[in-house]
């Protein structure tokens, strides 16, 4: 798929939280196999691309998507937290 397929994917909540703001939701997108699949390839072929040797991802998506890239490319994942 190509990114803007993927982007298709993800859904727009307009004034979530509140008025002025365009929240992306990205369940959308994880609850679509193949669309999951490709957004995680492409990412793991730019990570490939400079040398990754791990990927580190913050909580909450990014334990989502980088676990994904990571397990793609045999490589670790470091999960990083928010304070507190």
């Amino acid at each position: 798929m190509t990114p803007n397929e993927l982007k298709a994917l993800v859904r727009t909540v307009p004034d979530f939280p509140e008025p002025g703001i365009l929240f992306r939701d990205i369940t959308t997108l994880i609850s679509h196999g193949a669309g999951f699949a490709a957004c995680v390839g492409h990412l793991a072929a730019r990570a490939r691309d400079v040398g990754a040797e791990a990927v580190a991802g913050m909580e909450a998506r990014g334990f989502i998507f980088g676990a994904a890239v990571a397990a793609q490319l045999c490589i670790g994942f470091v999960p990083v937290r928010k304070p507190g």
